[in-house]
């Protein structure tokens, strides 16, 4: 039973990253890196309400994420704020009532995952959701990467901006809920931002950009699962995938030097 969990666990990952590294691609152009990295944080306050009233805590932290989510949509289209500073807003309330509210013992899996094991009906739901993300930044593509580099020209030919926005805050949404369970509040954007950091070293082609932040996420959370079995007995996953994502990013930054060098 333990090694079905953990198998079911690991596939969810591994679906996961793929979505994480091209959710991040997007959010590197949109220059929203950092400030998806505090998004995370808005399922915080629901994590710890469910741990307290003994509930599912992803249902809680579902909750929080989309509300806060479709706030600061809001936010950002009715006062004219940039999404990070609209996130940024909202994060300081967010993580100050989690804190407040999660139980101390519960404290460390609501930051740094380790939640409970996924039963196979939620492993549906959770591969439904990503699978979701995957195609729908597949079907996306055009409309984002324009509405990135002139906004004016994206709505000129039919796009609805706005919208779009909503679209994608949605998308960075499901992508990091389906993340807190082995990632937690605290790391769950790791995987988005390190993977396209990472990969903006070795391309600045959009396709090879998109294949290989996948590819590099896909890495990190094989080898960091793996680590955190047989080396980091005593870790969750979540802090070991984002060791093996800081160390690819390293290594890139090497590998671009070089290449420069040689030049």
């Amino acid at each position: 039973m333990m090694l079905r969990d953990q198998g079911l666990t690991l596939l969810l990952a591994m679906f996961f990253s793929i979505a994480a590294g091209l959710v991040g691609c997007i959010a590197l152009m949109r220059r929203m890196l950092l400030a998806g990295d505090v998004m995370s944080h808005l399922a915080l306050p629901g994590l710890g309400i469910a741990f307290l009233y003994k509930i599912n805590p992803l249902i809680g932290g579902a909750a929080t994420l989309f509300f806060g989510t479709l706030l600061v949509w809001q936010l950002q289209r009715k006062s004219g704020l940039a999404p990070e500073a609209a996130i940024g807003v909202i994060f300081a309330g967010a993580l100050a009532i989690g804190a407040a509210v999660t139980p101390n013992e519960d404290l460390a899996e609501s930051l740094f995952g380790e939640l409970p094991k996924i039963s196979f009906g939620e492993f549906l739901i959770a591969a439904a959701g990503v699978l979701l993300v995957i195609f729908s930044v597949y079907l996306l593509r055009d409309e984002l990467t324009l509405s990135i580099f002139s906004p004016d020209l994206a709505a000129a030919t039919g796009v609805n901006v706005s919208r779009l926005d909503l679209y994608y805050l949605l998308l960075f949404s499901v992508t990091i809920l389906v993340g807190l369970r082995f990632m937690g509040a605290l790391l769950a954007s790791a995987l988005i931002i390190v993977p396209a950091a990472t990969a903006r070293q070795l391309t600045d082609k959009l396709s090879h950009f998109l294949l290989i932040a996948s590819a590099l996420s896909l890495f990190a959370v094989t080898s960091g699962f793996l680590a955190s079995v047989v080396v980091f007995k005593f870790s969750t996953a979540g802090p070991t995938i984002t060791i093996f994502s800081a160390a690819l990013f390293g290594l890139a930054l090497l590998v671009k030097r070089r290449t420069k060098l040689r030049l």
